[in-house]
């Protein structure tokens, strides 16, 4: 058995076979079926799949469902019965025993010999390849899922900002009231209070003059709501305001608030507002992600976003790495106007780390606004190594050199110089003139030191200065007395914001406090391999209920508006969003392994699936 057990050769041959013949199989824990607990694990309860194609979400929740004590899996072979009738001669012994040229010759040993193999394959070999596979299939599982989460976070802090305007930010909540923040144009909390619209208190009319009057104050142009507990009816409130008001031209939109109490608790909002009650920090981080996301969202751990699926089952290290690369490669592609970027902004800078973003501040906030880039040479600490690393991604709007809010790097400066002095023009009449750059021969000015790709980059920059990567801002409008799950309909077209993309599809915020799932399937009427390529976090899309499930608050929508509502006792259609969202505010146990979508081609493709 050891020798059998140490052959490399044979190992190897073994391994590839269960790699094309072996299946994961689950079975639910005897004792743990009746558990409540284990509800979220019941369609894993008699499961088996070819190991190559599990795909990722679906490996991790097998893995979460024997790491919590409801799941036995096991690796076993394609050719194993699942009826009940006896196992056959096992093919991997056959190998070993092929290898060995072990065979029934009628001597007195054969039987003893075949035993042998027997044993080596179901007391060592089977075990370790077992461990071996099964492990390889969790670690290319983590990848996945840490990949998906990083495409998810960038999506999300590229998202389209509503820029520079007032903003009155609102966390809703009912006993503890609906938090109130007022920000200027440049996040500058300018006030703070509290309303109590709805149960217990139902002070409507208050509330409503109370925001019109900080509306009015403050010249506020957009109304933040956070999409958490009584959001909807916070958005109803603000809905009366406008009606009510309309010469304050207000804007209300519903924006995320994942990780939003995460930092109202972090020692970043501490030092940014000593004096400022817990709660309300939340409404100021509200009000700030509507104007930038992404300089709001970079101060809250990627971790506590929640955009990723199973991400409390991978690799943490891992993980956090992966985000953090991800935050720091977002900033550096749109850019940080210097004299507005908070510390924590400043940080995600290649080059720059937290001491000094923070004597970039200080120095700004002791000393004024930056009039160029190479004031900022003057920071201490901030040597010519690190300017140079950092320059390119600085950003100095209305400063003395209208190049410091491009994105040309200060060391091109005398390339442009160059470009200026020969076409005659100043930098000002040339930024943003398509025309004249699209007649300018880059090869003309082309160096030892600037090859005709960096010449390129900066005639492209220079055609739209300091352009921003990010998309147009766009807007949901959620459907009025649509609040609560009951309010859904099966054949409802909607509007919703997607919130999380998986493998398995996309989670929409429809406004009913769960997120409904739109399955791969049901993406497009074309085959979808990678639902990334259809949607992105944050998108605006519209969808058709299909099914609602009130018991296990799951919804599946379509945004094939032809797809017809899924027959009752067809299931599998709607999906839980808390168990694969990995923190956000709901997760489901698994995707469906049926087509969302009724209909015949769908029907005939279910049962196929199921024989």
């Amino acid at each position: 058995m050891e020798r059998f057990a140490e052959d490399a050769e044979l190992i190897g041959k073994l391994r590839d076979y269960l790699l094309d013949h072996g299946v994961v199989a689950s079975t639910v824990i005897a004792d743990k079926e009746a558990d409540p607990a284990a509800a979220k694990f019941r369609d894993w309860f008699d499961f088996r799949e070819a190991i190559e194609t599990v795909p990722s979400h679906r490996a991790l929740a097998l893995f979460r469902g024997r790491n919590e004590g409801f799941l036995r899996l096991q690796l076993g072979l394609d050719s194993d019965p699942t009826d009940g009738s006896p196992v056959g001669p096992n093919p991997c012994e056959g190998r070993i025993a092929g290898h060995f040229g072990i065979k029934d010759q009628g001597r007195p040993a054969d039987a003893w010999l075949r035993e042998t193999v027997r044993w080596a394959w179901s007391v060592k070999i089977s075990l370790h390849l077992e461990l071996e596979l099964l492990g390889q299939l969790r670690e290319k599982a983590e990848e996945e899922a840490i990949r998906v989460f990083g495409r998810n976070l960038k999506d999300l802090l590229l998202a389209a900002p509503a820029g520079p305007r007032a903003t009155l930010g609102l966390d809703p909540g009912l006993r503890t009231g609906v938090k109130v923040a007022v920000v200027d144009q440049t996040g500058k909390l300018l006030d703070t209070g509290v309303i109590y619209p709805h149960e217990p208190r139902r002070d409507w009319d208050g509330s409503l003059h109370l925001l019109a009057t900080l509306c009015e104050k403050h010249k506020v142009s957009l109304i933040s709501i956070g999409n958490g507990t009584a959001s909807r009816e916070t958005d109803k409130l603000a809905a009366e305001l406008i009606k009510l008001r309309p010469e304050l031209q207000l804007t209300r939109i519903v924006v995320s608030e994942a990780g939003a109490s995460v930092y109202s608790a972090s020692e970043l909002a501490a030092k940014e507002f000593p004096d400022l009650d817990v709660t309300l920090r939340g409404a100021v981080s509200i009000a700030r992600r509507l104007q930038d996301p992404l300089a709001e969202l970079v101060k809250i751990d990627p971790k506590s976003i929640g955009v990723g699926q199973y991400q409390h089952d991978v690799n943490q290290s891992r993980l956090a790495r992966a985000l953090d690369s991800v935050v720091e490669d977002c900033v550096n592609a749109v850019g940080v106007d210097v004299n507005m970027a908070s510390t924590a902004l400043l940080t995600r800078i290649s080059g720059l780390n937290p001491t000094l973003a923070a004597n970039i501040v200080a120095h700004r906030d002791a000393n004024g606004p930056f009039p160029s880039r190479a004031a900022l040479l003057d920071v201490p600490r901030l040597g010519p190594k690190t300017f140079e690393q950092a320059a390119g991604f600085l950003r100095v709007t209305n400063g003395n050199n209208p190049l410091d809010a491009s994105a040309v790097h200060p060391e091109a400066y005398p390339l442009v110089e160059r470009i200026l002095a020969d076409i005659r023009k100043d930098a000002r009449e040339v930024m943003g003139d398509a025309k004249l750059i699209g007649q300018l021969k880059p090869e003309r000015y082309t160096d030892e030191r600037f090859g005709l790709p960096t010449v390129q980059d900066i005639l492209k920059e220079l055609d739209k200065p300091g352009r921003d990567p990010r998309p147009e801002f766009k807007t949901a409008s959620f459907k009025e007395g649509v609040e609560q799950l009951k309010d859904l309909e099966v054949g409802m077209i909607l509007e919703g914001v997607v919130t999380n993309v998986t493998n398995f599809g996309a989670f929409v915020d429809i406004g009913v406090h769960q997120d409904g799932l739109v399955h791969v399937s049901a993406l497009s009427e074309r085959f979808v391999k990678d639902p990334h390529s259809i949607v992105k976090a944050g998108q605006v899309v519209k969808v058709k209920v299909v099914e609602v499930d009130l018991p296990r608050k799951r919804i599946a929508l379509t945004m094939r508006m032809g797809d017809q509502p899924q027959a009752a006792g067809q299931g599998g259609g709607a999906r839980d969003a808390r168990d694969n969202r990995g923190g956000g505010r709901g997760t489901a146990a698994k995707p469906q392994r049926e087509p969302a979508m009724a209909g015949s081609l769908a029907n005939a493709f279910a049962k196929v699936l199921k024989k």
